[in-house]
């Protein structure tokens, strides 16, 4: 029986491992998509349509949210992005999970969008402390950006209720298995397997030919 797909939205402070998790999930299953987004940013050198993002014009883009085509979408620093809602069906049709690596505004809002096929996991670190140390021991950022990092985890953290979800990253192998274990349970959801309801009726249809 084929499964419709999942939309996994994966949301933490920055140095909680939502990254990490996100890769891991992905080698697990092959068959599971990053979604990607749009935007309304100029590439970047290097950067490929539909491999970073979806380029679009804010004429396309805008149009594309008028006509309920984006899940979710923000303005950041003048750029639109968002998050487009047919690469997402068609995976959902064909069976397979989609990832979103988003925070919790564009999980609200897909939420809203989608919500039976909607799974929400928030990650949490072990500690603030750990938090700062992982952000610093990555070596990619001033103090400036760090400190800017931290202000906002505060903010972000304060959302954690809203998800179905919160896993407590304190070791990143028992983080994975505990996410796992959710993915598989979600999985099998009656509500999620949509030919269950026929494969029953042919069981009671093999009751009464006996």
């Amino acid at each position: 029986m084929k499964r419709k797909g999942l939309l996994i939205i994966l949301s933490s402070p920055s140095g909680a491992g939502k990254s990490t998790l996100a890769q891991r999930l992905m080698a697990w299953d092959k068959t599971m998509r990053f979604s990607i987004s749009a935007t309304t940013r100029p590439p970047r050198p290097g950067e490929e349509e539909g491999r970073e993002y979806y380029f679009r014009s804010r004429e396309e883009f805008e149009a594309m949210v008028t006509n309920g085509e984006m899940l979710e979408h923000a303005e950041v620093f003048g750029n639109l992005y968002g998050s487009p809602r047919g690469p997402v069906e068609a995976a959902m049709a064909e069976g397979r999970d989609t990832i979103f690596d988003i925070d919790w505004q564009g999980g609200q809002q897909i939420k809203q969008a989608m919500r039976q096929d909607v799974v929400s996991i928030f990650i949490l670190p072990p500690s603030i402390a750990e938090l700062e140390r992982r952000l610093r021991s990555r070596g990619q950022d001033s103090d400036a950006v760090i400190d800017g990092r931290m202000a906002k985890s505060e903010a972000e953290i304060s959302h954690w209720a809203e998800y179905d979800y919160v896993l407590i990253n304190d070791d990143i192998d028992r983080a994975e298995a505990d996410l796992k274990t959710i993915l598989a349970a979600e999985r099998m959801r009656r509500d999620r397997q949509p030919g269950l309801s026929d494969f029953v009726r042919g069981l009671n249809r093999e009751f009464q030919s006996r």
